[in-house]
């Protein structure tokens, strides 16, 4: 049986998921965040890329270590839309990745808690290119609805410049995640052949340039980081991946 991966349907990732429907060594499936997370917790995927909080949150994954959705400074397609000069009672969240939501509500708890209601409430919403419609303080939009939107009279956050100037360092979004039951040696060649022809395409994630796909030791430094923190706000265990080796 050829090992089935999993990739979302998002130009921000193209650049690592290029040629994989067509490569005749794997199986290959478009699926939302959310739903490829669900099918690798039931063994229905031997690999997806995924949220980089998924890999604190459940024990046993093993990662391909130089190859992910990151950024140095600004992200462009992870935005936060805020109502200016009022407390923040309510975030609207669109779920599409669990690791920008987690991050949101580390910014808000150790960023911007001096504007943040003790009553905050946090609900979710459908992805929308006029967050200003909305009620909600503070609006999360990911992915294209993020490039696009228009903030109105909000203030814009950028998820990653907001990382940056809190913690120095870059960020990391998503992750090449391999099941425990995954053969590695099968799967990590065709990983690296899609980056490759990623590379080929050129920028087609609309992010023109922010979002980076090969990984450094800074990058590195920084998912460590945002695991660190989301263990001690409790937005995931203590649980850490095993990093392939070549």
């Amino acid at each position: 049986m050829l090992p089935r991966i999993g990739g979302v349907p998002y130009g921000v990732g193209a650049p690592l998921l290029a040629g994989l429907d067509r490569d005749p060594s794997v199986q290959f499936l478009a699926a939302p965040p959310t739903t490829l997370i669900a099918q690798l917790h039931r063994g229905e995927l031997d690999a997806a890329l995924v949220s980089s909080i998924e890999a604190a949150r459940r024990p046993g994954y093993r990662v391909v270590p130089e190859l992910g959705i990151a950024c140095k400074h600004e992200i462009r397609s992870v935005r936060a839309f805020v109502r200016r000069d009022r407390p923040i009672r309510s975030v609207g969240l669109d779920q599409s990745s669990a690791t920008s939501v987690a991050l949101l509500r580390l910014l808000l708890a150790r960023v911007h808690a001096a504007a943040v209601a003790a009553d905050v409430q946090f609900a979710t919403i459908a992805p929308t290119t006029t967050p200003d419609a909305l009620p909600h303080d503070v609006v999360l939009l990911i992915g294209d609805p993020g490039l696009r939107a228009d903030p109105g009279a909000r203030a814009v956050w950028d998820l990653g410049a907001e990382w940056r100037r809190w913690t120095g360092l870059p960020f990391v979004f998503a992750l090449w995640l391999l099941a425990p039951q995954a053969d590695a040696a099968a799967l990590r060649p065709a990983l690296l052949r899609a980056r490759a022809a990623g590379r080929e395409l050129g920028a087609v994630d609309g992010t023109f340039g922010a979002a980076h796909y090969d990984l450094d030791a800074e990058d590195r430094a920084g998912l460590e980081r945002y695991w660190r923190e989301c263990e001690h706000l409790g937005l995931a265990a203590a649980a850490r991946p095993e990093w392939l080796t070549a």
